[in-house]
């Protein structure tokens, strides 16, 4: 079994449609799927998919493209609270993006400091969004780490070799998506190949990033078998060794997902 560790379900919102997603990605062997928040609002409105779906679990958070959507940023307190769900198995997505550069890079930076902060609180990970931010992510982990322990996950990793290694010093977790398959995506398969074995997971971001053969056209969970079975090749393994490895890290990372 295949675990989808990161997915927004609720923009698949058409009538029935959710139901049709989460079906077709258990026929293709992706048994569990997260669905993630981007929004304080909208982190609260997923969990009625995680309570819909016995085999989906939510992320609650405040992405960087939304940290200046309402100010002063989130408390940390607040997603907390939420995380006292049961369905609720970690915080974000949240993180920094230099790229789209939506909000202040101050804002961005609060807002992240306070989810990691509302991870440390609720003792679960946080899922990490990193894009042209390399080193202020590094740096800022580190920070972090200083004022206590949480741990975390590099979700949809396609940055630089050097942050892979910061994270890995740091003990952090890897998520690799449908970039892992295309043609440009050689140094993600690079670093695909030299983290630890026992921190790596799948994941699809869908409905982006579609993995080849699907490139172009909406993503959507049950694809997270064609990134996989891209990881078992780059890692040398078979594609159920590989669906074994990355579910039991699943739950060694999420270990209110624990079954």
């Amino acid at each position: 079994m295949l675990v989808d560790s990161h997915c927004h379900l609720d923009y698949f919102n058409k009538p029935g449609e959710q139901a049709q997603i989460v079906a077709r990605a258990v026929e293709a062997g992706v048994g569990e799927m997260v669905t993630i928040g981007v929004t304080l609002k909208q982190s609260q409105e997923i969990l009625a998919i995680a309570e819909q779906f016995e085999n989906v679990w939510a992320c609650v958070g405040v992405h960087p493209n939304h940290a200046a959507d309402v100010l002063p940023v989130v408390e940390p307190e607040v997603l907390a609270k939420l995380a006292e769900h049961p369905k609720v198995i970690g915080i974000g997505e949240s993180g920094l993006d230099y790229f789209y550069d939506s909000a202040p890079k101050d804002v961005q930076e609060q807002n992240f400091r306070s989810n990691i902060r509302a991870a440390r609180l609720a003792g679960i990970p946080i899922c990490i969004h990193a894009r042209d931010a390399d080193s202020d992510i590094a740096r800022i982990l580190r920070e972090e780490r200083a004022g206590g322990y949480f741990n975390f996950l590099l979700h949809c990793f396609s940055s630089t070799r050097q942050l892979a290694e910061e994270a890995m010093e740091l003990g952090g977790y890897f998520s690799f998506s449908g970039i892992l398959t295309f043609p440009k995506g050689e140094t993600v398969r690079e670093v695909a190949a030299l983290v630890p074995e026992d921190r790596i997971l799948v994941e699809t971001d869908s409905p982006y990033l579609a993995p080849t053969p699907y490139r172009g056209k909406r993503n959507e969970p049950a694809y997270t078998a064609h990134t996989a079975a891209k990881l078992a090749e780059v890692r040398g393994l078979s594609v159920a060794a590989l669906a074994d490895l990355t579910t039991r890290n699943f739950r060694s990372l999420f270990k209110k997902a624990a079954r």
